[in-house]
């Protein structure tokens, strides 16, 4: 059973959401504001549903200090329109994010594509490990490693790497990814694909040559650049 800690200030919807989930055999544990929540995050925390607006301390500085110490997903709840609230939590760490108000099957949806790509590492064989030119990623372990030095990815970078790897030098467009990697289709204005590959790019290492590890391709997608 799956642990989720909801960390919102709105206590209707916390006990709203606490009763979905626990419909769908979640087990779930809430806090009312950032500094409650980091108190209450543990090993056994699979997921934290995070608020960006909250007293205390407010959902981008919890972020922050939760990264700070776990690579935990993190599905943000954001304000419907506030689109700087998101960008803000993709380049801080957040897996995703969800504006208010969302449908219960929707949200459900969301949590589960998540837990999906944190779990089938729970599935690969102890000794499976993927390369490719300088890389080394250890599915089993949630572990990737470049030129022998440990690279610091959330979840969800690691699931894109993981991804990239696997398709040297073919194009991968933002809705494949979108679907392959987040589990959810592409909406418009959807910015989520493009910040975990940006932020992805400043925690990989420079190739040897100098080149680009991903490239860009303008109104196409993005590339993982082959050796040579």
């Amino acid at each position: 059973m799956s642990h989720i800690l909801i960390i919102d200030d709105d206590t209707e919807l916390t006990a709203l959401l606490k009763e979905v989930l626990s419909l769908e055999d979640f087990s779930v544990s809430e806090a009312n504001d950032g500094e409650a929540g980091l108190q209450m995050l543990d090993e056994q925390t699979d997921l934290v549903l995070l608020d960006v607006m909250m007293p205390k301390l407010n959902g981008m500085e919890t972020l922050k200090r939760i990264r700070a110490s776990s690579q935990v997903p993190v599905l943000m709840l954001t304000a419907k329109g506030e689109e700087i609230d998101r960008v803000i939590g993709l380049e801080l760490g957040a897996d995703d994010y969800l504006p208010k108000p969302f449908s219960d099957r929707e949200l459900l949806a969301r949590i589960r594509a998540i837990l999906r790509r944190t779990q089938q590492t729970l599935v690969s064989k102890p000794h499976d490990m993927i390369e490719c030119q300088d890389l080394r990623l250890f599915p089993k372990k949630q572990e990737a490693y470049c030129k022998d030095q440990l690279l610091d990815l959330t979840t969800t970078e690691f699931a894109l790497l993981t991804h990239f790897v696997q398709h040297p030098g073919v194009t991968l467009t933002k809705e494949t990814l979108s679907l392959d990697v987040l589990g959810k289709r592409l909406a418009a204005f959807d910015r989520a694909i493009d910040m975990h590959v940006s932020n992805l790019r400043k925690k990989l290492p420079e190739r040897a040559d100098g080149k680009a590890r991903i490239k860009t391709l303008r109104g196409r997608g993005y590339l993982m650049i082959e050796e040579g």
